[in-house]
Formats: C-alpha cells, sequence, structure tokens
C-alpha cells in the first residue's frame, strides 16, 4: 500500500522550495529595470500551493519505502515542470505549452536543448531562472530537499537512490542527511568558485553566475546565443573545461579528495578510465581539427579538448561545430552521446561506471569459458561486484539501447530525417543538449512539432531519472498491496 500522505508533504516542501529559488530571478529583474512580476506571481502561486499541500498532510512516523521513493521521485519532476513553466508562460516569452514544456524539462533535466531562437532577447530574471533550473536539475532537487529539510520526519535513502545518478550512491556519512548536505557543500562551492573565475576572465558578474550554474549541473544553458563560443578567451574556455570535467566527477570522489583521502580517490576505477578516456579522445580529435587547417597546436587541442569534455559530460557547451570538419569526426561526436560521466556527478548519459562493469564482465565470460568451474569475480574499485548488480546493468544497457532505437523510430515516423531522429533522440536521452543532423551546435530544436517537443521531453526525463526509476511506474506489480 502506497503512503500518499508522505507524498504529499513532500511535494509541498519541494514546491516551497522551488518558490524560494525563483526569487533571485526577481531580484535580477528589478536590477535590470525589467517587469518582475511574471517571476513574482510564479513565486506566489508555487509558494502557496506548497505551504497548503505541506500543512495540508500531518507528519507521519513511517519511513518511505521504495515504493513511495520512485513514485515520489516521479511526481517531483512533473511538479517542478509544471510550476516551472509558469515564469515563461506569465512573461508571454514562450507562449505555447509544448515549447515552455521542452525549455522548462531541458532545463531541469540539464539537456540544454532550447527552443529559444534569440536567447539574447530574453529578459535577464528569466535567463537567470533558465539556468537556475538546470542547477536544481544538477544534482537532484531530491537530495537538496533531503539536506534542507529533515524536519519532514520521514527517511530519505530510498529518495537518495532513486533520484541520484548512476548504479550506485556512495555515502559519505552513515546519515543519508549529511551525505547531502555534504555532497552540496562541494556542489555550492564550486559553483561559487567557478563563478568568481568566469567573472575575473572577462564576464559580467551576470554572464560568470548563469555560466557556472549551468556548468557545475552540466547542463549547457548559456546567455548567449553562440554559448561559449561567444567569449573568445582561452582562459575562459580553460576554465570551463576544468569545471565541466569536475562536475562530470562523481561527487564523493571530489568530497574525499578535498578532505586529503587521496587513497579513496585513486581507488576510484571508473575516475582513473574516465580521465583517461577524455584525454585520450580529444588526442585522436586532435589532429583532424588541426589538419583542417587555420588554426595553431594550442587552438586545435583547445578545441578538441572543449568538445569532448563537453559531449561526455553531457554539458553541451559549444565553442565550435563538430560536423564541419569529416563525417569522422561527427560519426566520433555522436558515438560520444553514449558515454556519460561518472556515476554520483550531475552528467547524464549511461556512466562509465557501466561500460566498465560491461567490458570487465565480457572480458572475464572468456575466461569462464575456458575455465566453467573456477570461480571468477569481478571487481571495481577493488571490491567484488554481485551478481544482481551486473544483471541490472546489463539490463539498464539493454533497455537503453532499446529506448534509443524505439525512440528514433517514432520521431522518423513523424517525418524527420534519420540523422535529426538518431541525434534528437540520443542527445535527450543522454541530456547532452546538441546532436548531429538539424539538431547539430549551431542548431535548436524550435522547428519540431507540438508532438515531437513533448515525445522529446518525455525522453529527456527518462534519460535524467534513468529509466528503471520512470518505467516502474508503468508495472503492474508496483501498484499491487504486496
Amino acid at each position: 500500500m502506497i503512503h500518499f500522505k508522505e507524498i504529499g508533504k513532500i511535494m509541498g516542501a519541494l514546491l516551497v522550495l522551488i518558490a524560494l529559488l525563483m526569487l533571485p530571478g526577481v531580484i535580477f529583474s528589478l536590477h535590470f529595470d525589467e517587469d518582475p512580476w511574471p517571476i513574482l506571481s510564479s513565486v506566489v502561486i508555487t509558494m502557496v500551493i506548497g505551504v497548503t499541500l505541506f500543512f495540508s498532510f500531518s507528519k507521519q512516523d513511517q519511513n518511505i519505502r521504495k515504493r513511495e521513493g520512485y513514485l515520489i521521485v516521479a511526481l517531483s519532476w512533473v511538479f517542478m515542470a509544471g510550476f516551472g513553466m509558469l515564469p515563461y508562460i506569465l512573461s508571454n516569452q514562450i507562449v505555447s505549452f509544448e515549447d515552455a514544456l521542452f525549455e522548462t524539462m531541458s532545463g531541469l533535466t540539464t539537456t540544454g536543448a532550447t527552443i529559444l531562437t534569440d536567447i539574447e532577447a530574453m529578459p535577464k530574471g528569466l535567463l537567470f531562472w533558465r539556468s537556475m533550473t538546470q542547477w536544481i536539475g544538477g544534482l537532484g532537487i531530491i537530495v537538496l530537499t533531503v539536506a534542507i529539510f529533515p524536519l519532514l520526519g520521514i527517511g530519505g535513502i530510498e529518495l537518495f537512490v532513486a533520484e541520484s545518478p548512476g548504479p550506485t550512491s556512495d555515502k559519505v556519512h552513515p546519515r543519508i542527511s549529511e551525505t547531502a548536505k555534504r555532497l552540496w557543500y562541494v556542489y555550492v562551492g564550486l559553483t561559487f568558485l567557478a563563478t568568481i573565475l568566469y567573472w575575473v576572465g572577462g564576464m559580467t558578474f551576470f554572464d560568470a553566475i548563469n555560466h557556472a550554474l549551468t556548468t557545475l549541473a552540466t547542463g549547457g544553458f548559456s546567455t548567449k546565443n553562440n554559448s561559449m563560443a561567444y567569449y573568445d578567451s582561452a582562459f575562459i574556455q580553460y576554465v570551463a573545461i576544468i569545471f565541466m570535467f569536475l562536475a562530470g566527477t562523481n561527487f564523493t570522489v571530489i568530497y574525499f579528495g578535498l578532505i586529503g583521502k587521496f587513497k579513496r580517490v585513486l581507488k576510484s576505477d571508473e575516475f582513473k578510465v574516465y580521465s583517461l578516456a577524455l584525454l585520450g579522445i580529444a588526442i585522436v580529435l586532435y589532429y583532424p581539427i588541426f589538419a583542417h587547417g587555420g588554426v595553431s597546436h594550442e587552438l586545435a587541442f583547445r578545441k578538441s579538448l572543449f568538445q569532448v569534455v563537453s559531449i561526455v559530460t553531457t554539458t553541451g557547451f559549444v565553442t565550435d561545430d563538430y560536423t564541419q570538419y569529416s563525417e569522422g569526426v561527427t560519426f566520433i561526436c555522436f558515438m560520444l552521446l553514449f558515454l556519460g560521466g561518472s556515476a554520483g556527478s550531475t552528467a547524464g548519459g549511461i556512466k562509465f561506471v557501466r561500460h566498465l562493469t560491461f567490458i570487465k564482465n565480457s572480458w572475464l565470460e572468456f575466461k569462464r569459458l575456458v575455465h566453467p568451474r573456477a570461480i571468477v569475480p569481478l571487481m571495481i574499485n577493488g571490491d567484488r561486484v554481485t551478481g544482481r548488480i551486473i544483471t541490472h546493468i546489463m539490463n539498464f544497457l539493454l533497455i537503453y539501447l532499446l529506448t534509443f532505437v524505439l525512440g528514433s523510430l517514432a520521431l522518423s515516423l513523424m517525418g524527420y530525417d534519420l540523422a535529426t531522429s538518431l541525434g534528437a533522440v540520443a542527445t535527450s536521452l543522454a541530456n547532452v543538449g546538441p546532436g548531429i543532423g538539424r539538431v547539430g551546435p549551431e542548431d535548436n530544436f524550435a522547428f519540431f512539432s507540438p508532438a515531437a517537443k513533448i515525445f522529446l521531453s518525455v525522453i529527456m526525463l527518462l534519460g535524467r531519472l534513468e529509466l528503471f526509476t520512470l518505467l516502474i511506474l508503468f508495472t503492474p506489480f508496483f501498484w499491487r498491496a504486496n
């Protein structure tokens, strides 16, 4: 039996938090002499409904079970998308439901795809809210809520597991609320540092804070039409590379590094593979970019490294059109959409730990064939991986591939060419932003039909919640009493 009282109370807390996070947008609107009422009205509506929900349900003694955890996470994203659309609609900057849904879902899922054709013409307060949606979605609104609202009096581990990206959610503290708080300290600290460095590098303070929010969220929303290409600055681009890399790293690994537990950092197989893979792929792409002509060795490597880090960490910032070089470069960049960052990071995608588990298990299968009676354990980070986790990862990879194939088929049946269908579904499912075809680095998603925009919004949510969290709600046994 599902306990809806706990769900209602947490939905109220979420809406209160969303309303509070809208307030900076009001401040920026006033600062830039813009009309603050669209965002302020959204704050009032969201706050009133949130407070009403929160106090309509009494404090419960029961802990949240896995079933409620999955339902709360799924509903929270629906609620956030619904109320997150209000500033766009009330300001008349985005008038259609499907466009507002797409832009909001793209923000909350940190996808970074957009339907806006002239970003710089948007009100500054609205642009800040747009960036804030990505920052909220980055490490997960559920983690933030568990960290700030322990007064709910209900457990949080099921929420943390359902929300955290990747197959693991390593705890840095026995208490889940303390784990969430410490991860958010890292998140906020890195965002503050990125803001300062962007500002020092030549961005205005407004642009600096917006890009810091979307960098650490691996979201990729920018205040400029040309994204990071607008800033012809090696310093700014290298700062972006460093912070995109950190945002794509498991935040528990970063935390252990900050407190001096470097052995825990070096123990992470995923971190080592992630780091070497980014460097290796950047070196591979450096030559065709340099051979294309007109750039120095440093600029060619910077362009290569920036795009590789941006795509793999699913940030989606753009400094160059990778489709201009060759079909080979385009194909490599397309395949990068299927990598993803590290588990426990703000990145989307499949995640390196799943690839690592799949490759290691496949390699060990050859040994098992030769020695059928031998016990050949699969080790990750020096620990044995259980059969249940291996099965879960294999199922995830299969469902991910199936979702990509069926999604691409559905989009192509709507009348879009194959490259665009493949690129749009792959980038939406991985929460990246740019893809191939008509959704390349210099394009946007404005040309899609209303049905296609809603469909891609669902694909984004599926990818952000790592498939199972959302799909499990459509299984009959989820709703059974026992």
